[in-house]
């Protein structure tokens, strides 16, 4: 078998479509997990602990004075930028949490599934003719 013959049964395989596809979900559901990490979890925060900016909290290692992580990075000024990383460490959390929970779920269905009674065999052939005859000979 050619190496084009064996690349193309392995992409057009199911797995490797649906794993395309998570990628592309996954994309995207990292794009909502960002924006409800700072749109809504990071102001919750910033009240409870009185208006700490998570975003803005950095180490400035070029000496100078800076009123923000932006001042600072337009500066070009070396920062450690804890606060950003604090936000990727909640983002983590968040999308570690829901990926728990589907497969959690999709865990519980597929042995929901197991559980469930088969259904009985159809009957064979011979069970088929012996139930004709059986029938034929009420009859009489």
């Amino acid at each position: 078998m050619g190496m084009m013959q064996e690349f193309k049964d392995f992409a057009v395989k199911g797995n490797v479509v649906d794993m395309g596809v998570g990628i592309v979900i996954g994309a995207a559901f990292t794009s909502i997990v960002t924006s409800f990490v700072k749109d809504v979890v990071n102001p919750i925060i910033g009240v409870i602990t009185g208006g700490v900016d998570f975003s803005n909290l950095f180490v400035n290692l070029s000496g100078g004075e800076y009123e923000s992580l932006k001042a600072a990075q337009d500066a070009g000024a070396a920062t450690i930028n804890y606060g950003l990383f604090i936000n990727a460490i909640i983002s983590f959390m968040i999308v570690a949490w829901i990926l728990f929970l589907v497969i959690k779920a999709g865990n519980e269905l597929k042995k929901k599934e197991e559980e469930a009674p088969a259904a009985p065999p159809a009957p064979s052939a011979e069970e088929k003719l012996l139930t004709e005859i059986r029938d034929l000979l009420a009859k009489q």
